[in-house]
């Protein structure tokens, strides 16, 4: 296999001092990784096309597209994608519940058209993990093995027609195997990012973490920082770049620990 992956930062909610790319409340990374071009999340709007076209970034040849979960700030790009690209026959890799209806209070917050994909969209949705090569797996449905990152309802989610409170059981991630061991990619951790760390160490029968990227849905510092911190810190981490939904004093609480990188739109990140 290669023996490294290459990451751009498409879109974050940050940005970089001199480097002069659009920033969003929302999220979406491109990995090339043993042979893929995969687009993980699509962010809020259009902004992460604009980024890539700046960077280079050819998104006319991908092999895959995976949604972390159905939140519009995860989903929303994927129309403006499929208008400035043509998306027939390429994968797209989901949990079964990410492209369901879902709001917050009165307001709307899941994917877009609610959840119709583009035409000729191939859709691959899965609770179970999926290996898309030999060392690259979507993580499916992340189960609950730390008591303190137990669900707690974000919102409603229409399910068999009826609206229920929204557990985000379709929040997962994307688990890279390198020599140095996992690189994790993230969007939102709705599931706990532990959870997410100890499921994608027993699918891969891996326990040395390479690295961790994307949101850790830390929104402040509490508690459940400290936890995290301590598990993370536990596994010896290699790099870790927490951004999208991780707040300052959060990040600050886990740089007493942990080997904390910055993160923004533009960046390339080699693992």
């Amino acid at each position: 296999m290669d023996d490294h992956g290459t990451l751009w930062v498409l879109a974050d909610n940050n940005t970089l001092i001199d480097r002069y790319f659009l920033g969003e409340p929302a999220a979406s990374y491109y990995l090339e990784f043993d042979g893929l071009r995969i687009l993980l999340d699509t962010g809020y709007s259009d902004v992460f096309l604009q980024n890539a076209e700046q960077l280079g970034i050819d998104l006319g040849h991908l092999t895959h597209i995976v949604l972390s979960h159905g939140h519009n700030d995860h989903t929303n790009g994927l129309w403006a994608l499929a208008k400035a690209y043509d998306l027939t026959g390429i994968p797209i890799i989901t949990h079964p519940r990410c492209l369901l209806p879902r709001w917050y209070e009165e307001e709307y917050i899941g994917p877009p058209d609610k959840g119709m994909l583009p035409p000729g969209c191939d859709h691959h949705p899965s609770a179970e993990p999926l290996w898309l090569s030999e060392h690259c797996v979507f993580l499916g449905e992340i189960p609950v093995t730390h008591d303190f990152e137990q669900r707690r309802p974000l919102g409603r989610i229409l399910l068999d027609g009826q609206e229920q409170p929204d557990l985000l059981t379709d929040d997962t991630a994307l688990a890279c195997k390198t020599p140095e061991g996992l690189f994790i990619v993230t969007g939102c951790s709705h599931s706990g990012i532990c959870n997410i760390v100890s499921h994608a160490q027993h699918v891969c029968g891996e326990a040395r973490i390479a690295g961790i990227l994307g949101g850790f849905h830390l929104p402040r510092a509490n508690s459940r920082v400290q936890k995290t911190a301590a598990f993370l810190n536990s596994l010896h981490p290699g790099s870790l770049y927490p951004c999208h939904c991780v707040s300052l004093t959060a990040k600050i609480e886990l740089a007493k620990v942990l080997p904390i990188q910055e993160v923004g739109s533009g960046m390339c990140i080699e693992f």
